[in-house]
């Protein structure tokens, strides 16, 4: 078992076999885009990465799988979508798509389609139904306080039925498309959101758990992990990129703003 609580700097294939099966609570990465960006020179196997991470992943564990495509010859790629696809086929259930949208982004000024703004975040499932779901409720609710009927589907002859009263609280339940501000990179070119690590960490995992981190990075995932008290371990192949995520680790468990 790789030692937790640090950054591992190596092939991620190579070190995910050194841990054992059914040992990782939660999986929060995201994986390199197509050939959007070049990290260094590095590149990485797919299907050797998910073959892993479903070896890994406890029953009940989740992998959020951050993830968008690159566009060529007027088409996106849809590799975002294969790769789902594929985890499926190793037998994982594909529990929500997710979106993050960007509060800031690069216009691309094109002539035939709409700026690009958002990426899949799949939430992928070792069973019927995540193990932990910490569901986030800050969402301002304008009918706190009043009663609604809710929770009703159609019969077979069109009847509503299965509905009930509900009063609504304060703060109602998020949708699953979040949007964030970007990260300053800290030597990174295209680092995770602080604030989208948090969340699922906090949603899928409990204190205590195991958080991994196959595609670490600047270690923003394991920065989340630690702050909110759980165990961590990333991998990393960019010994420079493992160098910034070190540094960012030690710096205590309190995230700026």
């Amino acid at each position: 078992m790789l030692e937790l609580n640090r950054i591992h700097c190596g092939d991620n294939c190579d070190l995910l076999g050194q841990m054992p099966r059914e040992s990782v609570d939660l999986v929060v990465t995201s994986p390199p885009y197509d050939d959007l960006r070049t990290y260094g020179g590095h590149g990485w196997d797919f299907f050797g990465v998910a073959w892993h991470l479903k070896r890994v992943l406890k029953p009940g564990g989740v992998i959020v799988w951050v993830v968008a495509d690159a566009t060529k010859d007027g088409s996106e790629t849809g590799s975002s979508m294969e790769q789902a696809l594929h985890f499926k086929r190793l037998g994982l259930n594909l529990h929500d798509t997710m979106i993050y949208k960007k509060r800031s982004y690069l216009p691309q000024n094109s002539p035939t389609r709409y700026d690009q703004c958002w990426e899949f975040a799949f939430v992928l499932v070792a069973g019927a139904a995540p193990r932990v779901a910490n569901l986030l409720r800050d969402r301002p609710n304008v009918k706190a306080g009043s009663r609604y009927t809710t929770g009703g589907r159609r019969g077979a002859d069109g009847a509503t039925v299965d509905t009930r009263s509900i009063e609504a609280e304060e703060w109602g339940l998020r949708s699953n498309a979040w949007d964030y501000a970007a990260n300053s990179n800290d030597g990174h070119p295209a680092q995770m959101p602080y604030d989208l690590a948090r969340d699922h960490v906090a949603t899928w995992s409990n204190p205590g758990d195991l958080v991994l981190d196959p595609f670490s990075g600047s270690g923003t995932t394991a920065k989340a992990a630690k702050t909110l008290g759980r165990q961590f371990i990333g991998l990393e192949v960019n010994p420079d990129y493992c160098a910034i995520a070190e540094q960012r680790i030690a710096q205590g468990v309190l995230e700026l703003a």
